[in-house]
C-alpha cells in the first residue's frame, strides 16, 4: 500500500466535505420542493463521495504506465459514449441538453469520462513521439484532429463550455509537450469562426453574451444569475452570513449547488472563506505541477501536467462565470459542485496524481 501525498490527498479531502456541506445548504429547500425530501441531493453527493475515494484509492495503487497500452481503446469508447447520447434508448434530455446517458436508474455525463480519456491518449502520444513533436503532419495533425473531434460532438449536445475546456486542456498539454507556439495560435484561431457561428446564431447563448456586458440591464432576462450571483457574493461581505444562512440560494440564484455553487459560498462564509477554497486550490495546482516536474518519464509528466491542467481550467471558468467575468455557463466546481461523474473522475485523477508522485519522489537527473 503506497502513502498518500498529504498536500494532494487533504486539499481533495477537505474540498470534498465542503462540498457535501454546500450542497446541502444549497439544495435543502430545492430538493423538499422537488422530491419531499431536503436530504435527497446531498445522500446523493455523500454516496459518489465514497465511490469516489474508492475509486481514488485504487488510482493511487494502479501504476499509470500498465494503462498506456489502452488509451486507444479508452478514447474509442469515450466517442462511442459521447455518440450513445444522441440515441434515444440511452439519452437523457434535461433543459433542451442531451448530455446525460442514462442506463436504469443511473445517469451519468460522458464528457467527464472523455476528459480521462483525451488526457492519457495526448500524454501517451507526445510521449512516444519526441522529436517528432514539432512535425506538422507526423505529430500535430492527428492530435489536433482527436481534440477537435471532440471538441464538435460537445457542441453538438450542445456543450459549449465543456467543449472549450477540451480545448483549453489539449492546448496546454500539447504546450507542455513541445509543440510550436505559432501551431498552437493557429489552431486556436481556427476555432473563432467556428465559435461565432455557435454564439451569434444560437438565440440564448446571444442573448448571454449581450447580457454579460452589463448583467444590470437585463437582471429580470438574460443577466439573472450573474446579476444574483453578484448579489449573493455581495451579502456575503469579509465573513459571510454563516453556514446555511444564505438567501439569494431561496429560488434566487438558479442552479446554486451545481453551476453557482462558488456564490453560495462567498454569501454564507465571505470573502475569507473563498479566500481559503481558492487556497486550497493552489495547493493541489502547485502540487500537481511538483509532481509533473518531478517525474522521471515524459508520458507521466504529460499525465501530471494534464490532470493539473484540468483541474485548474474548471476553477477559473466558474470561479470567473460566478463573479462575472465570462458570461454565464455551467461548469461545475471541482470536488463543491453536486455532480455524482464529476466528482467520482475528479477524486479518481487525484488518485492517479497521488500515484504518480509516489513513485516519482524525486526528479532524474540527466
Amino acid at each position: 500500500m503506497r502513502r498518500a501525498p498529504p498536500f494532494i490527498l487533504m486539499p481533495a479531502l477537505l474540498l470534498t466535505g465542503l462540498g457535501v456541506v454546500a450542497v446541502y445548504s444549497a439544495s435543502a429547500i430545492l430538493a423538499l420542493e422537488r422530491h419531499e425530501d431536503p436530504y435527497f441531493f446531498v445522500r446523493r453527493q455523500l454516496a459518489f463521495a465514497a465511490l469516489g475515494f474508492g475509486v481514488m484509492a485504487l488510482g493511487m495503487q494502479v501504476d499509470c504506465q500498465h494503462l498506456r497500452k489502452w488509451t486507444p481503446l479508452g478514447l474509442s469508447v469515450a466517442f462511442m459514449l459521447l455518440l450513445l447520447v444522441f440515441i434515444p434508448p440511452f439519452a437523457k434530455e434535461v433543459g433542451g441538453a442531451k448530455r446525460w446517458l442514462q442506463l436504469g436508474w443511473f445517469s451519468f455525463q460522458p464528457a467527464e469520462v472523455g476528459k480521462l480519456a483525451l488526457i492519457f491518449y495526448l500524454a501517451d502520444r507526445l510521449a512516444k513521439r519526441g522529436a517528432q513533436v514539432g512535425r506538422f503532419r507526423e505529430a500535430y495533425l492527428p492530435l489536433v484532429s482527436v481534440v477537435g473531434a471532440l471538441f464538435l460532438l460537445l457542441l453538438l449536445q450542445p456543450d459549449l463550455g465543456t467543449a472549450v475546456l477540451f480545448v483549453g486542456v489539449g492546448a496546454l498539454l500539447l504546450f507542455v509537450g513541445g509543440m510550436p507556439l505559432p501551431q498552437l495560435l493557429g489552431s486556436l484561431l481556427a476555432t473563432l469562426p467556428c465559435l461565432y457561428v455557435v454564439i451569434a446564431h444560437v438565440g440564448f447563448r446571444r442573448r448571454r453574451l449581450l447580457a454579460f456586458w452589463d448583467p444590470w440591464t437585463e437582471r429580470e432576462g438574460a443577466g439573472f444569475q450573474a446579476v444574483q450571483s453578484l448579489l449573493a457574493l455581495g451579502q456575503g461581505g469579509s465573513i459571510g452570513v454563516g453556514p446555511g444562512a444564505g438567501k439569494q440560494k431561496l429560488f434566487f440564484l438558479p442552479e446554486a449547488h451545481t453551476d453557482f455553487v462558488f456564490a453560495v459560498l462567498g454569501e454564507e462564509f465571505g470573502f475569507v472563506g473563498c479566500l481559503l477554497v481558492l487556497m486550497l486550490f493552489g495547493v493541489l495546482l502547485w502540487s500537481g505541477m511538483s509532481v509533473a516536474w518531478r517525474s522521471s518519464d515524459l508520458f507521466s509528466r504529460y499525465l501530471a501536467s494534464g490532470i493539473t491542467s484540468m483541474l485548474l481550467l474548471q476553477v477559473i471558468f466558474h470561479v470567473a462565470v460566478v463573479v462575472g467575468l465570462l458570461p454565464t455557463k455551467g461548469l461545475p466546481l471541482p470536488f463543491v459542485s453536486l455532480g455524482g461523474s464529476s466528482l467520482v473522475i475528479t477524486l479518481l485523477a487525484m488518485g492517479m496524481l497521488m500515484g504518480i508522485s509516489a513513485r516519482n519522489p524525486q526528479r532524474a537527473h540527466g
